[in-house]
């Protein structure tokens, strides 16, 4: 996979039923989403759901956002990605992370290592697996926030998947990984013009990243402080993460992550209601806007 298109959709599928999921799948792909994009956290283990999606849509690329290297070792991951990838005409990508210590420590039950030198060494492991399946072009990226991850990134993979970041945070990414890297922006919106309703859900969404050390060290480095980040975050915090209003303020928070270096915006829809539900209007919206 040489190129990865503009748009993708990221969503937690966890509390949706086997046909909801496939609804959802094949209406982002209807709607000319490029990549689907889903995480590994406390529910669907990632690569048998990657299979299941890959197995209901047709041309649409799936991509792990992100894959625990807690969670498997680096030869059954390189033999996932290798097998889908013959399987499913290469259209996976296997985003890796090393997760944050409550997932692999009190959730895994693992040791939780050095960031970079437990990513470095899987890497090492992936590229040194001699496998009996055909070997596929690595699509492969990184869950990257700070500059040595992103760093790593851009050496040995094709890019980074950074995930609740502004557009900031994107220039300085696309510094770091150069012109010709992958760099898949996540972006969180919220269609609705009531500052309470966006900022409740944006609030009840953030609820456990904002306690976790990767992230708040990242915050802290864009110019957050303490105050913002205290309670349930700061107004200033939670739009920042959450861009919500009418259409076009929207899609001008994702064009400021095209133009600052982004190359792919996988979009959060979140309903305005605080449910689970699919805002289809907001995929309908950006699909519009951008493709």
């Amino acid at each position: 996979m040489e190129k990865i298109g503009k748009l993708g959709v990221w969503y937690t599928p966890d509390s949706l039923t086997p046909l909801e999921i496939t609804e959802l799948i094949q209406g982002v792909e209807k709607l000319k989403y490029d990549t689907f994009w889903y995480p590994e956290g406390l529910g669907f283990e990632s690569m048998s759901f990657g299979t299941f999606i890959l197995s209901v849509s047709n041309k649409m690329n799936v991509a792990s956002g992100i894959a625990n290297i807690y969670a498997r070792d680096a030869i059954s991951a390189i033999a996932a990605h290798d097998s889908l990838n013959n399987l499913f005409n290469d259209r996976f990508i296997l985003g890796l992370g090393v997760s944050h210590i409550p997932l692999v420590e009190t959730f895994r039950g693992h040791n939780y290592q050095k960031p970079l030198s437990a990513m470095r060494s899987y890497l090492d492991q992936m590229e040194n697996a001699e496998l009996s399946i055909k070997k596929t072009e690595r699509n492969i990226v990184l869950a990257a926030l700070g500059p040595k991850m992103t760093e790593l990134a851009g050496e040995r993979t094709k890019g980074a998947h950074p995930y609740l970041v502004t557009p900031e945070h994107t220039s300085r990414a696309r510094g770091i990984l150069g012109p010709k890297k992958w760099l898949c922006v996540e972006q969180k919106i919220c269609l609705t013009n009531q500052a309470d309703k966006a900022r409740k859900a944006a609030a009840e969404m953030l609820a456990t990243y904002i306690n976790w050390p990767n992230y708040r060290n990242n915050w802290f480095s864009l110019g957050f402080t303490e105050d913002d980040l205290s309670g349930q975050g700061s107004d200033r915090f939670l739009d920042a993460m959450v861009a919500w209003g009418n259409p076009e303020s929207i899609s001008e928070r994702i064009s400021a992550h095209f133009d600052a270096g982004a190359n792919h915006v996988c979009i959060q829809p979140m309903h305005p209601d605080g449910s689970k539900q699919v805002d289809w209007d907001a995929l309908q919206l950006i699909s519009e806007n951008f493709n």
